[in-house]
């Protein structure tokens, strides 16, 4: 008995203790762990061993910075240039643009054009089209690949591209794809021709488990089709159905298509990841950098564990706190950190119209839970909450004033902010974010408001609740 009262004092004392040596841990995730640690030790302490610790690694660090130093030097001019570009953003929202460039590199490049697909069969369609027409390389890489209609669509196109000599380069995550990767087709695939590789792979998962996480993921979703043409957003290679979370279906996302210089950083950004995946580099992966004609500037945003801590936040908040007159977010995870939360509540206090787009029903209860917590701050800071009906809403998008709008990958949640690898471009241009607000707007109308009564009635114990999940948030 005293040999396991004095195992159980070591066991907390040490995690403790190398809680408090953490620097990169804010006060409310110190704080959830240690209410974890003290409730629930030896279950806690084996959670932190697996998921406390947001480190992918020594190795994987020093090969991403030797990835980058590689690309900085045989293609910085794809990167773009701040000093020379500035005066193609607006000086109100320079400051966001200037901080995105700080992430890792790329700054605004003007020339560009982009297309808002319709929903998932107009993407589908147009994808299938552009790598039918591909006459040199395809690029892509996916958090979440599933063998349903659009997966083999998507993978049938690659194969018929590389029977025509086109190199083609597909990359799927080892988590989220991990049906795909273990399936005849991931396997024609490779017999086609099809250059394959997989992020973070499970392959040694002893390796993962002692120095590394399980849950650091690579959620991007690139194409590149002939360094010409790219697509961003939020669709993963999945129907609208999605079939391993039906019940939630259909999942609603966005997706644009772009060309002109842009195209290079989200070809450099793949180029990374490949990088990481293989130990290949940077030779044979063309780079090309065609403006359109009275195009708009655009930047490439990647962030992943490997990159400083802080860096979504922190854009977030740069580009909320550019804001004039309207701003209108929507994003199926919200679990935001400070810095996040006070910039949104500023913004409402300060006049802007902050318009928030959420799910009704989330795949995770566990996000629905500590989204709804932080619905009482926000409203009664003025912002305007709506929650999605019509399926799961799954669109990352931002726009500002009307002027300025970012899609990609990031949700705005904790997972996002640190551990996962994501992709987003943000783009100055009335014309496409007239369009993504106007998606916006198509989402609110199959909305239901949410109003700070209806919250205020909210039973006891559902409030416990949320707050309770919110709290230990930072665990989970």
């Amino acid at each position: 008995m005293t040999f396991l009262l004095v195992l159980h004092a070591l066991l907390v004392a040490t995690l403790t203790v190398r809680i408090l040596l953490r620097d990169d841990l804010s006060p409310p995730a110190r704080l959830a762990w240690f209410i974890v640690l003290n409730l629930l030790p030896y279950f806690g302490s084996i959670v932190y061993f697996l998921f406390g610790e947001i480190d992918i690694g020594s190795r994987a660090n020093r090969r991403h910075k030797e990835i980058f130093d590689e690309i900085r030097a045989k293609a910085f001019e794809f990167m773009g240039d701040a000093d020379e570009t500035d005066h193609l953003i607006d000086p109100v929202y320079r400051p966001a643009f200037r901080y995105a460039g700080s992430i890792n590199g790329f700054h605004p490049v003007g020339g560009n054009a982009a297309e808002l697909m319709a929903d998932g069969d107009a993407t589908r369609a147009r994808l299938v089209a552009d790598i039918d027409a591909a006459t040199d390389h395809v690029h892509v890489l996916y958090y979440i690949w599933l063998a349903d209609n659009t997966g083999t669509d998507v993978a049938e196109a690659l194969i018929r591209a590389t029977g025509r000599g086109v190199t083609c380069r597909a990359m799927a995550d080892g988590l989220g794809s991990r049906s795909l990767i273990r399936s005849a087709l991931w396997k024609r695939m490779g017999d086609a021709g099809v250059e394959l590789a997989v992020a973070l792979s499970f392959r040694n998962v002893f390796r993962v488990l002692l120095t590394s996480r399980i849950d650091l993921r690579n959620h991007r979703k690139i194409t590149v089709i002939d360094s010409r043409i790219t697509y961003c957003g939020s669709r993963n290679s999945a129907d609208a159905e999605f079939l391993p979370k039906a019940k939630y279906a259909p999942w609603v996302d966005i997706m644009l298509r772009l060309t002109g210089p842009v195209v290079a950083q989200n070809q450099l950004l793949f180029a990374s990841d490949w990088m990481h995946a293989t130990g290949n580099t940077l030779d044979g992966i063309e780079l090309v950098a065609e403006p359109v004609a009275g195009g708009f500037p655009a930047q490439v945003m990647g962030v992943g564990p490997t990159e400083r801590r802080g860096a979504t936040p922190q854009l977030f908040a740069n580009l909320i706190a550019c804001a004039q007159s309207d701003l209108t977010i929507s994003t199926p995870y919200f679990v935001p950190d400070t810095t996040l939360m006070d910039a949104l509540c500023a913004a409402a206090h300060r006049g802007v119209t902050v318009t928030l787009i959420y799910p009704q029903m989330n795949d995770s209860w566990i996000v629905a839970a500590a989204s709804r917590s932080y619905y009482h701050k926000l409203l009664d800071a003025g912002c305007v909450i709506h929650e999605f009906r019509d399926g799961l809403l799954h669109a990352k998008t931002l726009t500002i004033d009307r002027k300025i709008c970012l899609v990609g990958s990031s949700n705005l949640d904790l997972r996002s902010f640190d551990l996962n690898y994501e992709n987003n471009i943000l783009i100055q241009d009335e014309g496409t974010a007239r369009a993504v607000f106007e998606r916006q707007q198509d989402y609110i109308g199959r909305s239901d408001a949410v109003a700070l009564p209806a919250v205020l009635a909210w039973r006891w114990h559902r409030r416990i609740w949320n707050n309770v999940v919110a709290t230990i948030g930072p665990v989970l």
